[in-house]
């Protein structure tokens, strides 16, 4: 059975994408990643069951940052994580990959000739939406990145397949804002005026007042013109 394996492109989506994780988790994230894929084969439907203890052996890296690392591919849209009787199965989505093609050990060094089945494939994979866009932009600055995110229309939000964890938060903070344009507010002089009168009827003595006028037919406002 012939297991060699072709070259694996991996774009400068991915890359860019996880520009939203700053300094070293950057990299330890990308080396996960890499080693998710060693085993996420495009017959397997670059879908593989794998335990920490084979990524600590292919990266170095501890368990828990190994841990901590798939959480945020996963978060990120990257690589699912699907919980198993036998352990967990991770996805590769393909959106940050090209197409994978085998080779005999004698074709590596042969120019392959284009194939028109992968060609929507790496359309799609070089196409950076509005969403894409404003990702880049403002990498690093997640609250940015919402704001910018949440003057999108919803339906162009609700579509997207990659930056979805983002994506539900801008929709969460577009519904607040417009929720917030719709509030109506009441002044501070009047609520300190009700403030002041709940006081004043609660008051035993002007209530006392109040029965007293009323008995006598005294209407204190007639007295002040």
């Amino acid at each position: 059975m012939n297991v060699s394996r072709g070259f694996l492109h991996i774009t400068y989506k991915l890359y860019h994408h996880l520009d939203l994780v700053d300094g070293e988790r950057k990299s330890h994230c990308l080396n996960v990643f890499l080693s998710v894929m060693k085993y996420a084969w495009k017959k397997n439907g670059y879908k593989a069951g794998l335990r920490h203890e084979t990524i600590h052996k292919d990266t170095g890296l501890c368990r828990t940052t190994i841990k901590s690392c798939l959480e945020t591919l996963n978060k990120l849209n990257i690589v699912k994580s699907v919980r198993g009787r036998s352990g967990k199965t991770y996805l590769v989505n393909e959106t940050f990959l090209r197409a994978e093609k085998l080779y005999e050990p004698t074709q590596i060094a042969v120019k392959p000739t284009q194939d028109s089945r992968f060609t929507a494939t790496l359309e799609e994979t070089i196409s950076i939406n509005n969403i894409g866009k404003i990702v880049k932009s403002f990498a690093g600055d997640t609250q940015k990145i919402l704001d910018e995110l949440s003057k999108l229309p919803l339906e162009e939000l609700k579509s997207e397949t990659v930056n979805v964890y983002l994506c539900k938060q801008a929709i969460q903070l577009k519904e607040d804002k417009e929720r917030e344009s719709k509030a109506t507010y009441v002044s501070g002089d009047k609520i300190l005026s009700a403030l002041s009168r709940i006081k004043k009827q609660a008051n035993p003595r002007y209530r006392e007042k109040v029965e007293y006028n009323k008995r006598n037919g005294i209407k204190p406002w007639e007295n002040k013109k």
